[in-house]
C-alpha cells in the first residue's frame, strides 16, 4: 500500500512540475535554441555535445523559471479561467511559497549552466526571465501591449542558441531574433482570439484592438507578412554567415504563404476555430522553417 502511494505521490509530483514549467512550450523553446546553435557551428564536426546539453537544460530551467513565476504572480487570476484554473498553485496542490522555491532554484541552475557556455548567453537568458514575469506579466491586465513586450523574451531563444555557439550577438543572431519576434505576433493572437472568452473573465487584453474583429484580423495578416520578408533575409546575403540558398527561400516562402492563408481565413471567418487552425500553423510552421534552415545549412 505504502508503495503505492509512493508511487502516485511521485507521478503527482512529476506532473505538477510539468504544469508548472509548462514542459511542452518549454520543449519547443529548447528545440529552437538548439535549431540557432546548429545555424551558429561551422560544421557537424564542431558540435560540442556537453554545450548543446547545457543549452537545453539551461534553456528549460530559464523558461520553466519564468512560467512558475507567472503562475505566482498569476495565481488568483489562473483561477478564474477554465484552462488554467486546475494548474498546480491555483488549484491549491502546491503552494505559492514552494512554486517560489521552485522557479528561484530554476532560475539559478539555468543561469549557471547557461553561463558556462558563455557569458551572454547566461545574460540574454536572464533577460528573458525579467522581461518575462516584470514586466509582460503584470501588463497583461493592462495593455495589449503586453504581446508587443511579450515577443522580446518570446524571440530570444532562437538567437540564444547563435550566441551560445559563437559567443557573438550580430546581424545573424538579431536575424534569428527578428525572425521569431515577428512570428510571436500571429501565433499570440490567434491564441488571444480563441481564448477571448477565458482571457475575459482575468481581465486579460490580449488582441491588438481588444476585440475579435477585423482590426485584430488584419494586423494578424499583417505581421504574417513581415514574418515571410524577415525570413528570406538571409537569401540575400548580407546577414553575415546566415545565409540560405535560393531553393532553401523558395522552401522558406512557401511555407510562408501556407500560414498567410491561415492569416487570411481569420480574417474572412472571424471563428474560433479559425484562430485555433492559425495557432496550429504557426507552431507547425516556426518548427518546420527552422529545420530547413539548419538542413539547407549543412546539405549544401
Amino acid at each position: 500500500m505504502n508503495a503505492t502511494q509512493s508511487t502516485l505521490s511521485l507521478k503527482s509530483v512529476y506532473i505538477d512540475f510539468r504544469e508548472i514549467t509548462k514542459a511542452r512550450l518549454a520543449i519547443s523553446v529548447v528545440f529552437s535554441s538548439i535549431a540557432g546553435y546548429m545555424l551558429g557551428i561551422n560544421d557537424l564536426q564542431s558540435v560540442g555535445w556537453i554545450t548543446l546539453l547545457k543549452l537545453a537544460v539551461g534553456g528549460y530551467c530559464m523558461v520553466g523559471a519564468s512560467n512558475a513565476f507567472n503562475q505566482v504572480i498569476e495565481k488568483d487570476l489562473d483561477a478564474l479561467m477554465d484552462r488554467t484554473k486546475n494548474r498546480p498553485v491555483p488549484a491549491g496542490r502546491m503552494s505559492r511559497g514552494t512554486a517560489v522555491v521552485i522557479a528561484s532554484l530554476l532560475t539559478i541552475i539555468g543561469i549557471v549552466l547557461l553561463y558556462t557556455i558563455n557569458p551572454k548567453t547566461a545574460m540574454f537568458g536572464a533577460i528573458s526571465i525579467f522581461l518575462y514575469t516584470s514586466i509582460y506579466t503584470p501588463l497583461k491586465t493592462m495593455t495589449s501591449l503586453s504581446v508587443f513586450v511579450g515577443a522580446f523574451p518570446g524571440a530570444i531563444p532562437f538567437m540564444l542558441g547563435w550566441v551560445a555557439a559563437t559567443g557573438e550577438f550580430g546581424i545573424e543572431a538579431g536575424t534569428l531574433f527578428l525572425i521569431q519576434f515577428f512570428w510571436q505576433f500571429p501565433h499570440f493572437w490567434a491564441i488571444g482570439w480563441f481564448l477571448y472568452e477565458d482571457y475575459e473573465k482575468a481581465g486579460f487584453f490580449m488582441l491588438p484592438t481588444g476585440k475579435k474583429d477585423k482590426g485584430t484580423a488584419m494586423q494578424v495578416i499583417l505581421y504574417t507578412v513581415w514574418l515571410i520578408l524577415a525570413s528570406l533575409l538571409p537569401v540575400f546575403g548580407y546577414t553575415g554567415r546566415l545565409y540560405i540558398t535560393p531553393i532553401a527561400a523558395v522552401v522558406v516562402f512557401l511555407l510562408g504563404l501556407w500560414m498567410l492563408f491561415y492569416a487570411v481565413q481569420l480574417y474572412k471567418l472571424r471563428t474560433a476555430k479559425a484562430a485555433r487552425t492559425l495557432m496550429l500553423v504557426s507552431v507547425s510552421y516556426i518548427t518546420l522553417l527552422q529545420l530547413v534552415y539548419i538542413l539547407d545549412k549543412f546539405l549544401r
